[in-house]
């Protein structure tokens, strides 16, 4: 059996204790000072129940649809209401994912749209309204993003009663007012 130096002392459990304690107290009061990972950020004004695929948030463009994640939900033109089939495939799909469903009659809040789903081209469940199917946008870093808005006059975002945004977000004033 070895021998522990001679020059070493034992730390008392207290102040390991202590230590400890200190450190994860100033861990949880950065990530509350920071906003942390639950924080939705200034433009999410509402929030739906888990399991949730659709509801509604404030946003620059007014009260739009978003998914259970809270981030803005797009039609895209050349998809035919009714058509069962997303138009949207290949690199279009990498950039403006489908919406998905976990079951084929999603739960929604504050969307007065007719609600249903078609089998999307990845094979999943992809969320429809009013026939036409739902897309987010990569580009879109965060809940209440609008930042899929209008490009290339084939991309807008879902008012809660299936019709489409087509104005362009309102300004930022400056001071964040």
């Amino acid at each position: 059996m070895r021998r522990a130096s001679p020059h070493l002392r034992a730390i008392p459990a207290r102040a390991v204790l202590a230590v400890g304690l200190a450190l994860g107290l100033a861990a949880v009061a950065a990530g509350c000072a920071s906003g942390g990972a639950a924080d939705p950020g200034p433009a999410a004004t509402a929030s739906a129940p888990p399991g949730t695929a659709l509801s509604t948030a404030r946003t620059s463009l007014g009260d739009v649809v978003v998914d259970g994640r809270g981030m803005t939900v797009y039609i895209y033109t050349p998809d035919r209401p009714g058509s069962g089939r997303s138009a949207c495939t290949g690199a279009c799909a990498a950039q403006w994912p489908a919406v998905h469903a976990e079951t084929a009659t999603p739960q929604v809040q504050g969307v007065t749209a007719e609600v249903g789903t078609i089998t999307g081209t990845d094979g999943m469940l992809q969320v429809t309204l009013d026939g036409r199917p739902l897309y987010t946008y990569a580009g879109d870093g965060a809940p209440g993003d609008v930042t899929g808005q209008g490009l290339d006059d084939v991309w807008w975002a879902v008012a809660p009663d299936g019709v489409e945004v087509t104005e362009a977000p309102a300004p930022l004033m400056p001071g964040g007012y």
